[in-house]
């Protein structure tokens, strides 16, 4: 039961963490993020399955991270309804709304994200081992 359980909320969080079109940004010297609290929190996180009542039945709404983290005292039943407002405020804003349709399609999404960052940890590491030893890198 421990290890479902386990399995079911890494999967909910890392799709709501780290999918394609997701950002990572990185404090400045002073430990600051030079962004507002609530643009960096749409930057930043996910949604998936917003339609579909089964998936916001057992994730508990938390497939809809977006209004989870903006709006984290409002009960989950509620964040179907709010999920359009904040849609539509973000695209009048040029803010990013980050979703998938499905869980199936956010996790695609997230195998696709895992590549792509394994792939630049990779080749920057190959790239300071050659800086290391004085060779050249063509990636």
């Amino acid at each position: 039961m421990h290890l479902a359980e386990g399995l079911v909320l890494g999967l909910v969080f890392q799709l709501a963490h780290v999918v394609e079109g997701m950002e990572f940004p990185v404090p400045n010297e002073q430990g600051n993020i030079e962004e507002a609290w609530a643009v960096h929190q749409m930057r930043t996180t996910a949604n998936f399955a917003r339609s579909s009542a089964l998936a916001n039945f057992l994730c508990g709404g938390l497939n809809m991270q977006i209004e989870h983290h903006l709006f984290p005292r409002v009960c989950h039943i509620h964040y179907a309804s709010i999920s359009n407002i904040v849609k539509q405020t973000a695209q009048d804003f040029n803010i990013p709304y980050i979703e998938s349709p499905t869980f199936f399609i956010a996790l695609q999404s997230h195998y696709r994200m895992l590549r792509k960052l394994g792939k630049e940890a990779y080749y920057e590491q190959q790239r300071a081992d050659a800086m290391a030893h004085n060779e050249v890198v063509v990636a």
